[in-house]
């Protein structure tokens, strides 16, 4: 198992040391190389905790994917900056598609047996005739946009290209179906459309 002098820090020595489980290597490789891929991870993902879970993960992969490192095609530096974008970058796309993912605020009254002790079983019965009662009201255009995100997990851009609908309609028929639902659901009732 290569080993790696103390002070002597050359990172591509270090690589080949972790490749060949030196968890002495991976700790100094860590030391030397995380300051800057935290610096580029916390560039792309505003969010420190997301940032520093990243960092974990990259981390990981370095001690697990050392011996595919090959120093022709870069410097070790290079090698972990690019798996710390690509995995920040992914993470980020993963918040945003989350973000445009929409959902009802949950109506703690309606989520929740009014009186203590009531029967479980029962209420959800009861809760989910009353949602499917709830959305049989809606046109069916702000149903469907509705069905699709809630019980699809779709975003507003994914339910746009599935309907071929604009995006700008879907987001109006979602904005306005949930107006309808919350209204239904917190005891109003529904105006003709």
């Amino acid at each position: 198992m290569p080993s790696v002098a103390p002070g002597s820090e050359s990172s591509a020595a270090l690589i080949a040391a972790i490749a060949a489980g030196d968890r002495d290597a991976f700790s100094r490789f860590y030391d030397l190389t995380a300051p800057m891929a935290f610096g580029l991870i916390r560039r792309v993902l505003r969010d420190p905790e997301a940032a520093a879970e990243v960092l974990q993960e990259v981390f990981w992969q370095v001690w697990r994917d050392a011996s595919q490192f090959d120093p022709r095609r870069g410097s070790p530096e290079t090698w972990l900056l690019m798996r710390a974008k690509s995995r920040a970058i992914d993470t980020l796309r993963s918040i945003r598609r989350r973000e445009k993912t929409f959902v009802m605020p949950v109506d703690e009254s309606v989520a929740h047996p009014a009186q203590p002790g009531a029967d479980a079983p029962a209420a959800a019965v009861e809760g989910r005739g009353l949602l499917e009662s709830a959305l049989a009201q809606l046109p069916a255009a702000q149903r469907r946009v509705i069905e699709l995100a809630f019980f699809e997990g779709l975003t507003q851009s994914e339910i746009a290209a599935r309907l071929g609908e604009p995006l700008g309609t879907v987001k109006t028929r979602a904005r306005l179906g949930l107006e309808r639902l919350r209204g239904v659901l917190g005891g109003g009732r529904l105006q003709a459309t």
